[in-house]
């Protein structure tokens, strides 16, 4: 299909205005964002993910590498000392990042260009445009941080359908340097002879085993569960309820695993449950080097939007990131009582 007048004039009043936007005259060669559009970039991304906007530590920095902004040393800062006053440090010391070129592309293709052309005003033609990239961008940063395992030279999406080979996310970087945080043996839950009948057991032992004694009580703990085993769990949490209207009730309240909020992440591998907390989790991109790029593609018949920044992932302090690597539904039935 090719673009009608009508979806050809408003594409190209939409890349005159992103081109006004940035002091450009050619958006379709990379150009580089000024230090207010890169702010403005990166808020818009995090506000087109309700996870990313959990997160407070998204920030840029300066370099390449370095060590991992954080508030100093883990424990309490409250005391006493005899002859003076009791007091620690806050410092920067901590675990190392490293940023690489990541490239990001999205494309729509004319027929649907079409579609929203017709669908409504010129506003709305842009704001969907817009809205388009900006989400596929901030939920790629997600997909990577999840399942990111290495950094390939040319990444291959058919084989990495989640970003494996496009840098390393959090669970890998904790794997690789604290390995004894990560549970990977077999584990199964619901079953009469599953090693837990539910996750709040499973929840509960990681913490004790895993996460650092001081912090074992600390509120801002969560649990970030995959989709899977949170139906499973829900599944049997309803089963075990008899009537009607407490059915009702059960599905409105927002349920906590041991006592923790519970988030389910997109993207987040199969079985994979984490406890840690959100400050824990941190995204970096380095400060002046976001790139934008956008044009038609006739050839291809598609308008294609391109994102191009050094990037990478850190994670201020192992002990406080637990998880297991995959937990298995059982499939025997469970134990009389069901308890968790």
């Amino acid at each position: 299909m090719q673009l009608t007048p009508k979806a050809e004039q408003m594409l190209r009043k939409y890349a005159a205005g992103l081109a006004k936007a940035n002091g450009q005259v050619d958006t379709s060669r990379y150009f580089s964002l000024t230090n207010p559009k890169e702010t403005q970039l990166r808020n818009a991304l995090l506000e087109s993910s309700e996870f990313l906007r959990l997160l407070p530590n998204v920030l840029d920095v300066n370099q390449i590498t370095g060590q991992v902004v954080t508030t100093g040393q883990k424990g309490i800062y409250t005391g006493r000392k005899k002859d003076g006053r009791f007091s620690r440090v806050l410092g920067v010391e901590g675990n190392e990042y490293k940023l690489v070129e990541t490239d990001s592309g999205s494309y729509l293709p004319y027929s649907l260009l079409v579609v929203w052309a017709n669908a409504g005003s010129e506003e709305e033609f842009f704001q969907r445009i817009q809205a388009f990239s900006n989400e596929s961008f901030a939920l790629d940063m997600l997909r990577v941080a999840f399942n990111g395992t290495s950094v390939a030279e040319d990444t291959d999406p058919e084989a990495n359908p989640n970003g494996e080979d496009v840098n390393i996310g959090w669970h890998k970087i904790v794997k690789d340097r604290s390995a004894e945080q990560i549970i990977t043996g077999d584990v199964t839950i619901g079953g009469a002879n599953a090693d837990f009948m539910g996750l709040d057991a499973a929840v509960t032992d990681l913490v004790h085993s895993c996460i650092y004694e001081p912090y074992r009580n600390d509120p801002r703990l969560v649990v970030l569960a995959s989709a899977d085993l949170i139906g499973a769990d829900v599944t049997t949490l309803m089963n075990k309820i008899d009537r009607p209207t407490e059915k009702v009730a059960a599905q409105l309240i927002g349920r906590q695993i041991a006592g923790r909020t519970v988030y389910t992440p997109p993207f987040m591998p199969e079985g994979r449950l984490i406890v840690t907390t959100l400050d824990n989790l941190h995204i970096y991109t380095q400060q002046g080097t976001r790139k934008r790029k956008a044009e038609w593609n006739d050839d291809r018949k598609r308008f294609e939007n391109n994102y191009l920044r050094m990037e990478g992932y850190a994670v201020e302090h192992d002990e406080l990131y637990a998880a297991y690597d995959k937990i298995t539904l059982a499939t025997d039935a469970p134990a009389s009582g069901g308890g968790e």
